[in-house]
């Protein structure tokens, strides 16, 4: 959840430390801090807030050394407050930290002999004198971690610093990832490769329980066990420009606009337009014999996989279970042999989707992932990696990450139809046509961006809001309140347009506006008899649909939002740009944080 970066360097490192931080902010913004070692002393500026305020301390009292580690903080334990900031120090150590260390209060207590000096309410501060008493004691720096780790239960990545030992950095991860960089006399450490974009390429991902020790020379990496190990130095391919937003007021914005060339790319993975065939990676398994199909994922990922049930169900006849991974493992679900278990994410690294992925192994399911991230560490435990090639996406409140998640889910539930003999080549080459349609459709539907900007204000005043959607959209009803309320704060709620009458219809008032998903086609007259059951009660209804959808239903709305005539198969990509845009201008009217949302992070690598 939080952001981590050290450098071991040949030049002052403050600057890129604070560099690195900028491009990991998506994962929290709390606090921040930076420690540089000068002269044998721990030179430690911290700020609660925003990444700004340590800039403003930084031009004030500047941190020179050539050494040093920083972290932007998504708050656990202990409110963001500049006390509860990191790096936290000892006279001898200085740490920062992201995750969760579950017995740290069992950890104090095994301290509570040495008088030790605690400045801050977290978990983390209590490694930093584990590792301190260590030193204290005449060890080395790689024996006083190495008898540490071993003692620490949650999920961490830690980047540690020595006073006494000032010429190299300690890091170490268990559920949540770390990046270590190779650069020229120099190296570094990293939660993700883009944090390092810009001082390498070159790097190599630990695995889980490993720690390493660099220095200017290079790295000596070591596994739970501590016995020395070989990773992998390879290409990140990251790009320093991927952090930027261009002509764009905010990168949510940027990263709506990017989705026709994102699911462009990440169709064409996975299509082939020569001969209209869907194109999966060599499978290790027989995907025909797959029984069942169980879907575990968090938030927006979730919601995309709830439009992929319909599509595995529909084409491949396969009957697909899907589960909130917060909830999944607690509730001693039922694997069937041969099953296949999906598990969907954008970092790859989500703590509660990594737990119900390995629950899942353990149980013998065969492994597929959809993931934005391929060196994540789901994409290194799958038995069937997908990526998607969204791009980074930087911007909290995930908008093109989904649409690619959809795109390729649509593929593998055609070639698993293909493939269990339920899609004859006809059949394929049409569901290929039409999923090579979306991007252009996705431009048509990106073209309707000021109709939706200038209805904005019929919206922003709202407490609360109702989305309507049904089959595929009852999704995105659900996507939609979700980006509603992440970004501009507004109470909104998805709901099966059936299920209005069941319960929530004694919310409408004239107060209330509902936003209604439905392109025209098969339950579209269904889901106009729900919208005017809203309209007698007052309810305020903006319509989503195209245009012969908006000329039946569209008279006596508050607004319409007109979307391109679609394929059925690719609406849910399309629809979720009308979705998108209207929580983002809803947002900018508002005046709140659209890319770093009160209370939200990206990357959320604790349970």
């Amino acid at each position: 959840m939080c952001g981590i970066i050290g450098i071991v360097g040949n030049a002052p490192v403050a600057d890129r430390l604070v560099d690195g931080l900028k491009r990991m902010e998506y994962r929290g913004y709390d606090s921040s801090g930076v420690c540089t070692i000068v002269d044998g002393q721990f030179v430690r500026r911290r700020a609660e807030g925003k990444l700004a305020n340590l800039l403003e301390v930084l031009s004030e009292q500047p941190a020179t050394g050539t050494v040093g580690i920083a972290h932007t903080r998504w708050a656990t334990h202990g409110a963001p407050t500049t006390s509860n900031a990191h790096p936290h120090a000892t006279e001898e150590v200085a740490l920062v930290h992201n995750g969760i260390i579950e017995n740290y209060k069992a950890l104090r207590e095994e301290l509570a002999g040495e008088n030790r000096k605690y400045e801050s309410e977290t978990d983390t501060e209590v490694v930093a004198h584990l590792i301190s008493s260590g030193i204290e004691k005449g060890l080395d720096p790689r024996e006083a971690v190495g008898n540490v780790l071993p003692k620490l239960r949650g999920a961490f990545s830690l980047a540690i610093a020595f006073r006494s030992h000032p010429d190299l950095l300690v890091g170490a991860r268990l559920g949540s990832p770390l990046v270590v960089g190779y650069g020229d006399g120099e190296m570094y450490l990293g939660s993700d490769a883009l944090a390092l974009a810009p001082l390498t390429q070159r790097i190599a991902y630990l695995e889980e329980g490993d720690w390493v020790v660099i220095t200017r020379d290079g790295a000596e990496v070591f596994n739970s066990r501590n016995e020395p190990v070989a990773r992998e130095i390879q290409s990140s391919g990251a790009s320093a420009a991927a952090v930027e937003k261009g002509n764009y007021r905010h990168f949510m914005q940027k990263e709506i606009f990017e989705q026709p060339t994102v699911v462009a790319q990440t169709l064409g993975s996975y299509l082939r337009q020569s001969d209209h065939t869907v194109a999966l990676p060599q499978l290790d398994f027989d995907i025909s014999k797959i029984k069942r199909l169980t879907i575990v994922a968090c938030g927006t990922s979730y919601y995309a996989g709830m439009v992929a049930k319909y599509w595995f169900e529909q084409f491949a006849r396969v009957p697909v279970d899907i589960d909130v991974a917060s909830e999944f493992r607690y509730r001693d679900p039922v694997l069937e042999d041969g099953g296949l278990a999906l598990f969907i994410s954008q970092s790859g690294e989500t703590a509660d989707t990594l737990a119900a992925l390995r629950h899942c192994k353990a149980e013998g399911q065969t492994i597929g992932v959809v993931v934005n991230v391929p060196t994540s560490t789901m994409a290194r435990e799958a038995d069937l990696l997908l990526p998607s090639h969204a791009g980074p996406e930087i911007g909290v409140a995930s908008t093109k990450a989904f649409t690619c998640q959809l795109a390729v889910l649509a593929a593998l539930a055609a070639h698993m139809a293909v493939k269990k003999g339920l899609m004859n080549r006809e059949e394929e080459a049409e569901v290929v046509k039409h999923l090579l349609e979306a991007p252009a459709a996705l431009n048509a539907a990106l073209n309707h961006d000021d109709n939706i900007a200038s209805m904005a204000h019929l919206i922003s005043p709202a407490r609360d809001v109702l989305y309507l959607g049904r089959g595929q959209d009852y999704p995105l009803a659900l996507e939609g309140a979700l980006k509603l309320k992440e970004i501009s704060y507004i109470h909104a709620e998805g709901y099966a347009s059936g299920e209005m009458k069941h319960g929530p219809i004694a919310l409408i008032d004239d107060d209330v506006p509902v936003v209604v998903i439905a392109p025209s086609g098969p339950l579209f007259e269904k889901t106009v008899s729900n919208m005017e059951e809203v309209r007698a009660r007052g309810g305020q209804v903006v319509l989503i649909s195209d245009a012969e959808g908006i000329k039946q239903a569209g008279e006596g709305c508050i607004a319409t939002i007109e979307m391109p005539v679609v394929h059925p198969l690719i609406a849910p990509l399309v629809y979720a740009i009308p979705v998108q845009l209207l929580a983002y201008h809803v947002a900018v009217v508002k005046g709140t944080d659209v890319d770093q949302p009160r209370n939200l992070a990206k990357s959320v690598t604790v349970e």
